[in-house]
């Protein structure tokens, strides 16, 4: 994700001031805001979409953790096995 710091940094002051310009900014180019207290950055805003995506691919980082920590650990099975097993214990035919 890329920042414009010259486009993408606002004060409270402004949030306050310009509120629906600085979301409109967000949403069109879906980079976050970062809102400044007293000069320091407080607050990430982020258009909703883009942080479900963030939080979907952070969800999909973790659980390809978990699986290589598997292999890892030669905690494993062949595809063919596991598929015989989830067929008859679904009672799935073919």
């Amino acid at each position: 994700m890329t920042l414009s710091i010259s486009q993408d940094i606002k004060s409270v002051s402004d949030l306050k001031k310009k509120t629906n310009e600085i979301f409109k900014q967000m949403h069109d180019t879906g980079r976050p805001i970062i809102v400044t207290v007293n000069g320091r950055p407080d607050a990430v805003l982020l258009d909703v979409e883009v942080f479900e995506n963030k939080l979907k691919s952070l969800n999909l980082g973790l659980l390809l953790t978990e699986a290589e920590g598997d292999v890892r650990e030669h905690r494993t099975r062949k595809a063919r096995a596991f598929l015989k097993e989830l067929k008859s214990s679904a009672k799935v035919s073919g």
